[in-house]
């Protein structure tokens, strides 16, 4: 690939330009500076509409800011991390800052200003996102500069953005003077800028710097909090996100050998093409574990090959353009048939995931499905006799069915894949579910290659069935239905996708 340097926030002079230090350019004629400067058409546009979400980014920005009158909020997107060397990994800004604005720019910041204090009538917040500029033609930034547009390629204008976004946008090379300037308590959304943080940092007394960072804290916990229910466009979102990761399985099975070997990474490769063609990306690194791979949760180094006569377990999301994302797992027979034991456990999965399912529904607290699936799995666990004497109630007080079901039976879902995570515990786990939350119900059994509490012909098998559920208004809605979950039904998907 070519030779970029470190991102700038704006344009700079051409004398102050970095070349690479074993580059094979140096320097610019004079010629060829002032060519440079010459016969580029004018690429700005006007018929710009404002985004989908436009609407809602307002509405979410005017609770944020009924909850914190008269003080500054500051929102970075962050900025790019290095990969290797000078190579960045793909950006992708924070989620709230996503999620209140609709950006997805690197180094963009979003600033609420009291409105008394910006010099507007209005009460309440005076809302502005400082983002990158155009390039500069003139000083040779767009060309010299190996971030500038001819590398990294066109951005959008300060007027472009607002007019897409809905808020007035400001040069991001001012917001760190605008910031010096503000007055009154200021919060920050930390660990996405530490230019923005440094800047108010040493507006910082020392011996407030710790009240600071409670406050600061505090404001993660509320923004985190802020996306527990989710408004029609989000939902919308995720209908796409589980409809295009249904497609993504599908193509898998496709290429899924039933009578020879299928490289893990040729599994994630197939998803991947399906997520990257109709989204951004994956919602999280794709899990295809074949055989005892499937007994770790996080398996992702998928170096391993699905064996006719194996399961499968692939757990992977597409995520949308707009940065929303599913969270699917099915357990496949990789030849197509699930043999006796196979299916006795997936059975057992299948019957704890339907209970867990059935148990949310508005009104009913966050923590019903986990405890319905659970107690599921504790009871088919303890009929195997792997708990001796043991009646499943005592196994599942004593929590002794963990050995086998290891994680939660779920989390909320949406711009991020464990969605809302910082949010406060009283209305998260703790608290009542609510139309318009979506949530994972994920129960799973797996059994250790090493395990030598359960019979020889159990290790190594895991079994996992999840699926994105809407809670709704008078109950609850499959959003990934189009993929079967019953295991006859499993079998003759398999079989109709390979006719």
């Amino acid at each position: 690939m070519t030779e970029p340097t470190r991102p700038t926030s704006g344009a700079k002079p051409a004398d102050t330009i970095k070349y690479r230090k074993n580059g094979l350019t140096r320097g610019v004629t004079d010629e060829l500076a002032e060519n440079m400067k010459q016969g580029w058409a004018d690429t700005e546009r006007a018929d710009l509409a404002p985004i989908p979400q436009a609407a809602h980014t307002a509405r979410r920005r005017a609770e944020l800011s009924a909850a914190y009158p008269g003080e500054t909020l500051v929102i970075p997107a962050g900025n790019p991390k290095v990969r290797a060397n000078d190579t960045d990994y793909p950006f992708r800004p924070s989620s709230d800052y996503v999620y209140l604005t609709g950006d997805q720019s690197q180094d963009g910041v979003l600033v609420l200003a009291p409105a008394a204090e910006t010099g507007h009538d209005a009460t309440g917040h005076h809302a502005t996102v400082y983002l990158r500029n155009r390039s500069d033609r003139g000083n040779g930034e767009f060309w010299l500069d190996n971030h500038g547009e001819l590398w990294d390629g066109r951005r959008n204008s300060l007027t472009e953005n607002e007019r897409l976004l809905g808020l007035p946008c400001r040069d991001v090379r001012t917001v760190l003077d605008e910031l010096r300037a503000a007055t009154g308590p200021i919060r920050v959304l930390r660990g996405h800028d530490a230019g923005v943080e440094e800047v108010l940092r040493d507006k910082t007394d020392k011996t407030t710097a710790e009240q600071d960072a409670e406050r600061d804290e505090e404001f993660r916990v509320f923004l985190s909090g802020l996306r527990l229910v989710k408004d029609e466009f989000e939902i919308a979102e995720l209908r796409f996100a589980c409809d295009a990761t249904a497609r993504g399985f599908e193509d898998v099975v496709r290429v899924l050998g039933t009578d020879t070997e299928t490289a893990e990474r040729l599994i994630e490769g197939t998803f991947f093409v399906r997520a990257r063609v109709e989204g951004n990306d994956v919602g999280y690194g794709t899990i295809a574990a074949a055989g005892p791979h499937a007994t770790t949760m996080h398996w992702v180094r998928n170096d391993g090959r699905a064996k006719p006569g194996e399961l499968l377990l692939l757990d992977a999301g597409v995520e949308t353009n707009r940065l929303y994302t599913a969270d699917v797992t099915r357990t496949l027979p990789i030849n197509g048939r699930f043999d006796a034991l196979q299916r006795k456990i997936y059975d057992a999965v299948y019957a704890a995931q339907e209970a867990g399912i059935a148990a949310v529904r508005p009104g009913g607290m966050f923590r019903d499905f986990h405890h319905a699936a659970q107690r599921v799995l504790a009871e088919h666990l303890t009929s195997w006799g792997l708990f001796g004497d043991l009646a499943a109630d005592k196994v599942y007080e004593l929590g002794l069915h963990r050995r086998f079901t290891l994680a939660g039976t779920g989390h909320m879902l949406g711009i991020d894949v464990h969605d809302c995570a910082h949010s406060r515990t009283e209305e998260h786990v703790d608290g009542p579910l609510k139309p318009g939350m979506v949530l994972t119900v994920e129960p799973g059994i797996y059994f250790q290659e090493d395990d030598l509490t359960v019979p020889a012909e159990y290790r190594g098998i895991g079994v996992r069935i999840e699926d994105d559920i809407l809670v709704t208004e008078d109950g609850n809605e499959n959003l990934s239905a189009a993929l079967p979950r019953r295991a006859d039904d499993v079998e003759a998907w398999l079989a109709d996708l390979r006719a």
